[in-house]
């Protein structure tokens, strides 16, 4: 009977102790280094691609020209929305 009071307070010493180490470590692992600088200047310059072809305002960005099949079926659905909604 007297292992039980021993196997109790073993523990509970063992696990105050590794909880005083766990917040030790968190702590000092939260804070940040008293060297740290910031960058005087950009390390990166944004330049246009030399290859790619100049801006247009008559064409937006990933649209291609379209089938007038297409275009016709889309005008006949842009007339329905407008005479009976959606």
């Amino acid at each position: 009977m007297t292992n039980i009071p021993r196997a109790l307070a073993v523990s509970l010493l063992s696990s105050a102790f590794l909880l005083t180490i766990t917040a030790a470590f968190a702590q000092s692992t939260t804070t940040p280094p008293t060297t740290a600088t910031r960058p005087t200047a950009p390390e990166q310059n944004s330049l246009p691609n030399a290859t790619a072809p100049p801006a247009s305002t008559t064409q937006t960005t990933g649209q291609g020209s379209t089938d007038p099949k297409v275009r016709e079926m889309n005008q006949k659905e842009k007339d329905k929305v407008d005479r009976q909604g959606k």
